[in-house]
């Protein structure tokens, strides 16, 4: 996707979550166009309100592709006084180049992360570590658990989880699906590329 495009996205992302209703008619069309995959339709309609739903399809667009945002376009045929306002906003004068586009390369946003980085990863979320380990799937009684089992160390269960997470993803435990959760709660992305970031090395195997 065009940066400019991307920005615009993410510069409105809760705006549209709030005014756009995804399920009816955008994720089936965008499914048809294939911008989105099976899989990705079907983790979309998987969150449990309106607002995730569009927030999560709007972490997700700017990975799929030079014809996402067109497509996107096109999809909003029953909000077209949304396209109309992006549209408009696009036509205006440019102003600085946008700085706050995610800079991992596909190469890093497609494989699965390891125990030192999901380590670095635990230790940067905050209080919105369980907020992105629901968004990735785990019930609240697994999140529960992890917090049982490690009362005494927030970190410890925030990595118990994300390890969790990742046994039962297998190769689709990527550092793309933790993006999309991340922007999903609200996470700034520099959170993940510094987890990702060697310093002084590869670091230890974690073990749990």
């Amino acid at each position: 996707m065009d940066p400019v495009h991307r920005a615009l996205l993410r510069a409105h992302r809760l705006d549209l979550s709030g005014q756009l209703l995804v399920s009816d008619t955008i994720v089936p069309f965008l499914l048809q166009e294939d911008i989105l995959t099976p899989a990705q339709a079907e983790d979309i309609e998987a969150q449990p309100t309106n607002t995730r739903k569009c927030l999560h399809l709007l972490a997700v667009l700017p990975h799929r592709g030079p014809r996402a945002f067109d497509a996107f376009l096109r999809s909003l045929d029953d909000f077209s006084w949304v396209r109309d306002r992006l549209l408009l906003e696009l036509q205006a004068p440019p102003g600085p180049g946008p700085t706050d586009a995610c800079r991992l390369p596909d190469s890093v946003l497609q494989r699965v992360p390891s125990d030192w980085e999901l380590s670095r990863l635990a230790s940067g979320l905050g209080a919105q570590w369980e907020a992105v380990l629901m968004d990735l799937g785990l019930s609240p009684e697994a999140v529960f658990r992890c917090r049982a089992d490690h009362a005494l160390s927030a970190h410890g269960a925030t990595l118990a989880g994300l390890v969790l997470w990742r046994r039962r993803g297998g190769c689709g435990a990527t550092v793309q699906r933790l993006l999309l959760s991340l922007e999903a709660v609200g996470v700034h992305w520099a959170v993940l590329e510094d987890s990702l970031t060697p310093q002084g090395g590869a670091g230890p195997e974690v073990h749990l």
